[in-house]
């Protein structure tokens, strides 16, 4: 599975070793509290989930791009608000994906 990560990788505050989250999730090691925000397929524009979810069949031929990574869903749903606030600020309207990719516009 080649997992891409985001170049400004959100690092949940509870992480304490990203580099370590960022080789296990690569390399299909479990984490019980690890969740990772990703880029939506379709339409929406992230996706939070469970590390474990990365595990199925489908995320080895698709494999998720990772925006940030959190200790617990919790810190994943603030990490996502934390990006949408930052978005309004900026843009005035909570785009996420050309938030984080200003130069895809």
């Amino acid at each position: 599975m080649k997992i891409k990560f985001y170049p400004n990788l959100y690092v949940g505050q509870g992480i304490k070793n990203p580099n370590k989250v960022k080789w296990k999730l690569r390399h299909n090691a479990g984490q019980l509290k690890i969740y990772v925000i990703a880029l939506a397929q379709g339409n929406d524009q992230l996706e939070i989930y469970h590390c474990a979810f990365l595990q199925q069949k489908y995320y080895k031929k698709h494999p998720p791009y990772i925006i940030g990574i959190a200790n617990g869903h919790e810190e994943a749903i603030e990490i996502v608000v934390d990006i949408a606030k930052a978005a309004m600020a900026r843009d005035g309207y909570p785009d996420l994906k050309k938030f984080l990719f200003p130069e895809n516009d």
